[in-house]
């Protein structure tokens, strides 16, 4: 295992990339206007109880499914392919996650959700990704449209089991239309009809 912890590292570029060592990052760490390279999956990384400030996170390979928990995220850039994450607080985490002022415009979104943060703070990435804001509140609402594929009776019905805290989900049009039978140019006509989207 290779860990980073209870330090503040400054101006400096960690590349995540062996292919044999478990990756943890935390706690008590402080990366500071530094340079973060993953190239490792989400089964070789662990980050928690750590502060970016003023990062760039670069992603060389896709991370799935990775729940960026107790990380504070404060004006951070990120690159590259991110599917299934999870950025901000949770509610089981205590007050020690949160993210504001980041940059995802250079970043590839998928089914990424944000929580317990203003939204409003962050760059959020255009088309082909498209963000649903207060996706939990409205989701009775955007299922009933007439979506094309299966999107309204999947994809939308499955806002109902996020965490209440979701602000934000952001969705690559591209895998969607792909995953769901149908074109990205035909869920961008059902976007063009809604409010609180942003694409």
């Amino acid at each position: 295992m290779i860990q980073f912890s209870d330090q503040e590292i400054k101006n400096q570029t960690l590349v995540l990339d062996s292919a044999t060592e478990l990756y943890y990052l935390g706690h008590n760490l402080t990366l500071r206007n530094c340079t973060l390279v993953i190239r490792v999956p989400r089964r070789a990384l662990v980050i928690t109880r750590t502060r970016f400030i003023d990062c760039t996170i670069e992603c060389k390979r896709q991370l799935n499914n990775f729940r960026w928990q107790s990380v504070v995220l404060r004006g951070c850039r990120f690159k590259g392919r991110f599917t299934g994450n999870d950025f901000g607080e949770w509610p089981s985490s205590a007050g020690e996650g949160s993210i504001e002022d980041c940059d995802f415009s250079e970043a590839h979104l998928d089914a990424t959700r944000f929580l317990g943060c203003d939204v409003r703070t962050l760059r959020l990435p255009s088309w082909p990704c498209f963000t649903v804001f207060d996706p939990v509140r409205c989701w009775r609402e955007l299922r009933a449209l007439a979506w094309p594929g299966d999107i309204g009776p999947v994809v939308i019905a499955g806002f109902a089991e996020y965490p209440p805290t979701t602000v934000a989900v952001t969705y690559s049009a591209t895998v969607l239309a792909k995953e769901s039978g149908t074109t990205p140019d035909a869920i961008k006509a059902v976007l063009q009809k809604l409010d609180g989207v942003y694409y």
